[in-house]
């Protein structure tokens, strides 16, 4: 950074934005940021340095000097009202979250920001700051953290009355109870966001984002139509934005589609003109589970999970949804095999699923103690064997219903006894 200054203007400003370097550009708009004038031109002008200087430090991935500038920017603050300086500051940390790799580096960036605003008693900044560090703290896995700090947040910004941030906080805890698996305490903090919502106007990427999460929470409790019918919601809002969380959404309306057995579909959904838009790895992943669903086979299953582990396995959600989906898959495929069989060595069947033998042998016990079908393994010999299914006797449920109309009688004969007695 050269220690001569240039004058605010204009000027300065289209002198870096012509620098033949982005390091050109940074030096020049550095020194424009240390004219020590503060007249209403020049702060204006320096304001659009800061956005500028922010944006290319951004491009050429220099996180820490992001980090430093904003440090360095803190004397500037006390120039501009507070409005622009939550602005600013909320701004560089946002440009710091687009750079790769720096989670750290904006917890701690985040955490230093909050330390300054309670100095400043900087009250609407350091809650939003608070707000980002806790989603910040979720994505790290660091749960008990992010909760201390959301419940105490929440019981000031209720009493300040502020709904779109409690909305926003709202959101994130039901996140973090759902990461928690804490079911009831996600769909109450869900509800919570909702109502104050409904007080308020919300922009469309935020009420995409309640969409959502409500469409995880209702898949959790294995209600898919109503979750797909939140996801289509979700998808619609986040794609008039060309947001790109809308993939994630349309991969979740595929995924409800074929737990609800409606797997014939999705090849319509992806070919239509809202998908064709977004066709990639996450949808091709959805396609082939769906194709291995509709032909039932858990060798095609079990190769989709293995191209696709990035989309299927590591995405949380769908992994959840898919492992009980394999379950299913893997009972319906060892039913029909074992249907014609009275007594079979577990190793042909094994043989026949294209599955490891201790594998079918353990589901093969879990589906017996399910009573999914009636039998025993037979170890020493390496046998399944399967019972006929036992025939109800009628002559019980036949019995029981005569007692039980002889004690009708009795009773009603003791009630008209015991009117005449008296």
């Amino acid at each position: 950074m050269s220690s001569s200054y240039l004058p605010a203007t204009t000027d300065s400003i289209a002198q870096a934005l012509e620098a033949k370097t982005p390091s050109e550009a940074i030096s020049i708009l550095y020194r424009v940021l240390e004219n020590p004038s503060s007249a209403p031109d020049a702060l204006r002008i320096k304001e659009q340095a800061i956005t500028n200087l922010s944006d290319l430090l951004r491009q050429e991935n220099r996180a820490e000097e992001l980090r430093s500038f904003l440090t360095q920017l803190r004397p500037f603050f006390a120039l501009i009202p507070k409005a622009k300086t939550a602005k600013i500051v909320r701004g560089i940390i946002d440009d710091v979250a687009k750079i790769p790799g720096t989670s750290d580096l904006q917890i701690s960036l985040c955490k230093e920001v909050v330390q300054w605003t309670r100095a400043e008693k900087r009250t609407f900044l350091r809650q939003r700051v608070e707000a980002k560090l806790a989603a910040l703290l979720m994505e790290n896995k660091e749960y008990p953290e992010a909760l201390n700090l959301l419940s105490g947040l929440i019981k000031e910004v209720r009493r300040l009355d502020d709904k779109l941030l409690l909305v926003d906080i709202n959101l994130l805890e039901s996140k973090l109870h759902f990461s928690l698996r804490n079911l009831p305490k996600a769909k109450a903090s869900l509800t919570a966001a909702r109502t104050a919502a409904n007080a308020i106007y919300v922009p469309p990427a935020q009420q995409g984002n309640i969409d959502l999460q409500s469409g995880i929470l209702h898949a959790e409790e294995k209600d898919y139509k109503t979750a797909y019918s939140y996801f289509f919601e979700a998808f619609e809002a986040f794609n008039a934005l060309e947001d790109p969380r809308a993939v994630f959404s349309l991969k979740y309306m595929l995924l409800c589609k074929i737990m609800v057995s409606q797997a014939d579909d999705v090849a319509g959904i992806i070919s239509s003109k809202a998908g064709l838009q977004y066709v990639g790895p996450e949808l091709d992943a959805m396609k082939a589970v769906a194709d291995a669903h509709s032909k039932r086979s858990l060798k095609l299953f079990e190769t989709a999970l293995r191209d696709f582990r990035a989309q299927l396995e590591e995405d949380p959600i769908v992994h959840r949804h898919l492992s009980s989906l394999y379950d299913t898959l893997l009972e319906q495929n060892l039913c029909r095999l074992i249907e014609p069989f009275s007594r079979v060595e577990i190793a042909h069947i094994a043989e026949l699923i294209e599955l490891p033998v201790d594998h079918v042998e353990k589901k093969l016990s879990q589906m017996i103690l399910d009573k999914k079908f009636a039998g025993t393994l037979d170890q020493g010999a390496g046998c399944l064997v399967i019972f006929d299914d036992p025939k109800a006797d009628a002559i019980y449920p036949a019995t029981l219903e005569t007692i039980s109309n002889i004690g009708k009688v009795v009773d009603s004969l003791y009630v008209r006894s015991a009117k005449i007695m008296t």
